[in-house]
């Protein structure tokens, strides 16, 4: 399975882990919600309503096909594939999707992520880290072959914020987002209850791209969260704000509109593109929901299992995908 066993058992024998850095590596099997991929859409018909975000989707299409990379007509399909993982902790360098596996010495990190409640106003701020890594489910354990509508890679570990000076500091990611000084008011951040009754109908709003559901205002781009309610609704926060992150500078792509034929650029997110699925410190594997839809939700059936205070969480990333099956 591209040489994936072999580096789990690595990590297994690796993780010794501190007291303070606890997590397991997600059974793809049971811990992942295969419902999640729905639903698909093959030439402009649409197989599970479930989650569906009502759009119509096009019959027809026309994109290079390898080697000799001539138009060849094909059917537009699209699904929701799970293809990537994240780590949202008050730890760092804490890998929880990686069981637990800590590279830094507890005694000299610094940065730790913190919860802070203010005696005055009686809200509650916090901050986090989060890991983002490659997990091309799909590909890696070889579920679909000869598929082309996949994203084919390796697992790998592409992104630590404990690295990123804008990310740990509100001040100096005003340079890549600049615009976050124009929704630090009353009516911004009123009008993110309509994307919060958008989401739990079916997806958010991408309109109100600065709103990210039920959760609160997606700028500035950092791993602060000014109202922090719960753990579930923080993290879940912090994930989306990353996504935003990165985004804005190109490192991530769109995979929708009139170009099925591979990535499209994409400088401000699409929350309707994404779903997001808890993987730990509980595999909430009924649940994969879209961006800002209410912590709640990640817990219906699982909240009474959820140690409450835990700091470390993982999240499984699908990606809706649009592409020209030939």
């Amino acid at each position: 399975m591209k040489n994936l066993g072999f580096l789990i058992i690595s990590i297994i024998a690796l993780t010794e882990g501190f007291s303070n850095c606890k997590g397991r590596f997600p059974n793809p099997v049971t811990d992942v919600c295969w419902e999640g991929m729905f639903p698909i859409t093959i030439g402009g018909f649409e197989v599970g309503e479930k989650e569906g975000d009502g759009s119509k989707s096009k019959i027809l299409c026309m994109c290079p096909k390898p080697p000799l990379n001539i138009p060849v007509p094909g059917i537009r399909i699209s699904f929701f594939e799970p293809t990537r993982m994240m780590d949202v902790t008050r730890t760092p360098f804490c890998f929880v999707n990686l069981g637990g596996l800590s590279i830094g010495n507890r005694e000299t990190l610094s940065g730790r992520g913190t919860i802070h409640q203010d005696e005055g106003s009686m809200t509650k701020s916090s901050f986090w880290h989060v890991h983002f890594y490659m997990y091309p489910i799909l590909y890696l354990f070889e579920l679909l072959t000869e598929f082309i509508c996949m994203d084919k890679g390796v697992f790998d570990v592409s992104y630590l914020t404990e690295f990123d000076i804008c990310w740990n500091n509100d001040l100096h990611s005003l340079i890549q987002n600049p615009e976050a000084i124009l929704f630090g008011n009353i009516l911004a951040q009123g009008s993110c209850a309509f994307d919060c009754q958008k989401t739990m109908d079916r997806f958010p709003s991408d309109r109100l791209f600065w709103c990210a559901g039920c959760l609160g205002c997606i700028y500035p781009f950092t791993g602060t969260i000014p109202s922090h309610v719960g753990t579930q609704q923080a993290t879940e926060l912090s994930a989306i704000k990353f996504l935003s992150m990165q985004h804005r500078r190109g490192l991530m792509h769109s995979y929708l509109g009139d170009n099925p034929c591979g990535a499209n650029p994409c400088l401000v997110i699409k929350k309707s593109m994404y779903k997001l699925q808890m993987v730990n410190p509980i595999a909430s594997s009924r649940n994969a929901v879209p961006l800002g839809k209410s912590d709640f939700i990640f817990g219906r059936h699982e909240q009474k299992e959820l140690i409450h205070g835990s700091s470390h969480f993982g999240y499984l990333l699908f990606r809706r995908r649009e592409c020209c099956l030939f």
